[in-house]
């Protein structure tokens, strides 16, 4: 009996490569810089299977690695992307050149700072973003302004500003700096510039924004710019629940 060939699209495929995300693989068919055996395709609806010879710019991609994940403390004044038009510095230029080539999950802001994870396979990176996941992220932010947290606890239903929906933040007092605040912040979302956009419309000026942990990644004792790897039992043994999760969800 012949073993059954399973299939996959082609962008999925690049993904779990880790060459590059399902959105830039479709960009590339599209911009015509993708072959599989041989033949130019023109649609992300391609199906390969494991034996299929894939090709970006003439070049072939290797069978994808195993599922790897690492924690990464970044630093304040670094973008989190591959490259700045303004020249600015980005958080690629500042990882070990050991590392192969990884994609990033739950991005910060230029000013901010604290925990990102780092992997390999792009299927691993999709499902610990997904909000459905329920992982929570913490962060400790420091703020300027008058502070009050009955309007701060109003949070906790979510807000709407400037028609956009910002879900559940909890929101705790740690401790009073002269004429600052330290806060802990919880939310399982996490849009972009969420929690500044958020205290900014309370009247609460965010100075400093530390990410602190990610699900049940933590950045612990880690220095500025340090990368440490997560090991493959840890992975499986925290992703397990979630993938069941984002299958049933597919």
């Amino acid at each position: 009996m012949n073993k059954k060939i399973l299939s996959e699209r082609i962008a999925k495929k690049l993904s779990r490569a880790g060459v590059c995300s399902r959105r830039e693989a479709e960009k590339m068919i599209f911009d015509k810089r993708i072959c599989v055996d041989g033949v130019l395709i023109k649609t992300p609806a391609t199906l390969v299977h494991e034996k299929s010879i894939i090709a970006v710019d003439g070049k072939e991609i290797s069978s994808p690695e195993r599922e790897r994940l690492w924690r990464h403390h970044k630093a304040r004044g670094v973008l989190s992307t591959n490259k700045d038009p303004k020249g600015r510095p980005t958080l690629f230029e500042k990882l070990p050149r050991e590392l192969p080539r990884v994609l990033l999950v739950g991005r910060l802001d230029f000013n901010s700072e604290g925990l990102i994870l780092l992997t390999n396979n792009g299927e691993l990176a999709r499902r610990l973003e997904l909000p459905e996941t329920g992982w929570t992220r913490r962060y400790r932010v420091r703020v300027h302004g008058e502070l009050v947290m009955s309007k701060l606890e109003t949070l906790e239903k979510g807000i709407t500003i400037d028609g956009i929906r910002y879900g559940p933040i909890k929101v705790k007092f740690e401790k009073k700096t002269n004429s600052n605040a330290w806060l802990s912040v919880t939310l399982r979302e996490g849009k972009n510039r969420e929690i500044r956009r958020v205290f900014k419309h309370l009247g609460l000026q965010v100075n400093r924004l530390i990410r602190v942990s990610f699900g049940p990644f933590h950045l612990g004792k880690m220095q500025s710019g340090e990368v440490r790897e997560v090991s493959a039992k840890v992975i499986a043994e925290q992703t397990s629940s979630h993938k069941q999760l984002f299958s049933r969800k597919q």
